[in-house]
């Protein structure tokens, strides 16, 4: 049979040609990283997992095209790394998943300018400098709290590996993502351009140098003795009256520590009081008695209308053998859509469609250190989504704080990857601030973390209702992360800058060079100016 020539294409060209299979494809691309995330877990899979994406857009005909494959793609990692909010959100996270992807949208065409073509050996170099320094944009970005804040962070997958930890404490979890750009950039390089194979190798090697050197010369926490904290988990207990009960079934566990020696504190999970302790004495007093029977101050967490001010809070709130010592937390960042819908006058529709708050939660004014037990421990309070924010943890470790304690709750997401994904985020805090992260939870999972970031002891998973009691080492010292902060960011930042100065000086020259041919003039009417006249 005779194949007339001309109009037969292999079907995988015709696959890349067609633009929905295209755009398809950036879908799929995008969501690849989530499986870096706990549940799967799959740490190593970071170092790949943006090389199918990159691949793609470097392909891109146009600028256009390599824009909106950028904006697809990060609606597909958007709703991979978000998909556990279905059940709350409903089709709503669509519509959410659809807004944050176009922070990708520019990402698109600096991947292009950077990596299309066959680049030179300069401009394959300053790629892995350029494409990582334009993801962390958009992580930076996205990470505003009105904008869902920094779950799902890249470098955030590392929360495991004990070098890129030591890299979290030179800086922060943004100097982690950069590297894992950095290292998916030379990868892409390394199988798509045969030529440039010895400058991705060389890529790959700076990367390794670097991560390697930061473990060796990042000092560790300098040992400061240890205390005993205990961690109650009441387990799912919903329905009529599963405030009542939760707090039933937290006291139950908490006499249980009754006779354990030198326990210096107890901590219940977000929500585990459900009532004012001020309007509701009761509460106080049998707090007050779990105090007494234990030895050690109790840190539970509020949920509801306070009687000294209007508005629903979360609050920290210490509680001694003689009541409330005074000590209380105010939750300051709120999750928009649960504890909050932002222009409820315009959104408050999605309070019908989701498991949106009925009414918005008020923010707490300041961070709070709480000074606790006859020993002193200064304790830095934070509340669920407030671990996902690096600059508040760091801000309190600044203050004084030598443990951090977060309270959470993610009973909704009970049977999800949520869980997981929240517990190690204070793997990742306690890496940064130098400083022990206690991550206690309703419903688990509930964690403990040393101030290298090291796991310590066994955390408590979504099946269990118990308490433990955790033996946490202090540190003393602070890390490069806790004195200089996000300086990853402004080189991140400087990069790109100097990306377009260099453009800019370009087209300059460009346009000024001698020989340059002009422009052809142009009468009045639009049409060139005919020879001779």
């Amino acid at each position: 049979m005779r194949i007339p020539v001309g109009r037969w294409r292999p079907r995988t060209a015709h696959v890349a040609a067609s633009p929905w299979w295209r755009g398809a494809a950036a879908v799929v691309a995008g969501a690849l990283p989530a499986l870096a995330f706990p549940a799967p877990s799959l740490w190593w899979w970071a170092y790949l997992a943006l090389v199918p994406w990159m691949l793609l857009i470097r392909t891109a005909p146009t600028w256009r095209r390599a824009a909106l494959d950028g904006w697809l793609g990060g609606l597909g990692f958007m709703l991979a790394v978000h998909h556990w909010l279905m059940p709350s959100l409903h089709v709503f996270i669509l519509l959410l998943a659809a807004l944050l992807g176009l922070l990708w949208a520019p990402w698109g065409p600096l991947v292009r300018l950077m990596l299309s073509g066959v680049p030179s050996r300069a401009r394959a170099a300053a790629a892995l400098a350029v494409v990582p320094s334009g993801w962390l944009m958009v992580e930076l970005v996205r990470s505003w709290e009105g904008l869902g804040g920094p779950w799902g962070l890249l470098g955030a997958s590392q929360w495991q590996v004990p070098p890129a930890l030591r890299v979290a404490s030179l800086g922060g979890v943004w100097l982690v993502s950069l590297l894992v750009v950095a290292v998916n950039t030379a990868v892409t390089l390394l199988v798509s351009v045969r030529a440039l194979r010895p400058t991705a190798v060389a890529g790959l090697l700076v990367c390794a140098v670097a991560m390697g050197a930061a473990a060796w010369w990042v000092p560790a926490p300098q040992p400061a003795g240890q205390v005993r904290i205990a961690v109650v988990q009441p387990g799912v207990l919903n329905g009529l009256g599963g405030a009542e009960r939760r707090f039933a079934r937290a006291e139950e566990l908490t006499r249980e520590l009754a006779g354990r020696q030198d326990v210096d504190l107890v901590v219940w999970g977000e929500s585990s009081v459900g009532a004012d302790l001020t309007a509701r004495p009761a509460y106080t007093a049998r707090l007050a008695a779990l105090s007494r029977q234990v030895g050690a101050e109790v840190l539970v967490n509020v949920d509801a209308r306070r009687s000294d001010r209007p508005g629903i809070y979360k609050s920290s709130v210490l509680v001694g053998p003689e009541g409330t010592t005074g000590d209380r937390y105010d939750k300051m960042r709120l999750v928009p859509f649960g504890e909050y819908v932002p222009f409820r006058s315009v959104l408050g529709w999605a309070t019908s469609v989701g498991r949106a708050a009925a009414e918005d939660r008020r923010r707490g004014e300041q961070p709070v250190v709480m000074t606790v037990g006859e020993r002193g421990l200064r304790l830095g309070p934070l509340v669920c989504f407030e671990t996902a924010f690096p600059d508040m943890s760091r801000h309190l470790v600044r203050e004084g704080a030598q443990v951090l304690v977060a309270q959470s709750a993610t009973s909704t997401f009970q049977d999800s990857w949520a869980p997981g994904q929240h517990a190690s985020l204070a793997a990742l805090r306690a890496a940064e601030t130098g400083r022990p992260m206690v991550h206690a939870t309703l419903t688990g999972v509930s964690a403990v973390y040393g101030p290298e970031g090291e796991r310590v002891g066994a955390p408590l998973g979504t099946d269990r209702s118990a308490a433990a009691v955790y033996d946490v080492p202090l540190a003393a010292g602070t890390t490069p992360y806790v004195r200089l902060g996000d300086w990853a960011v402004y080189a991140a930042v400087l990069v790109l800058a100097s990306l377009g100065a260099v453009g800019a000086a370009r087209s300059v020259r460009r346009r000024t060079a001698p020989g340059t041919p002009a422009p052809r003039a142009r009468t009045a009417r639009g049409s060139p100016v005919r020879p001779g006249r």
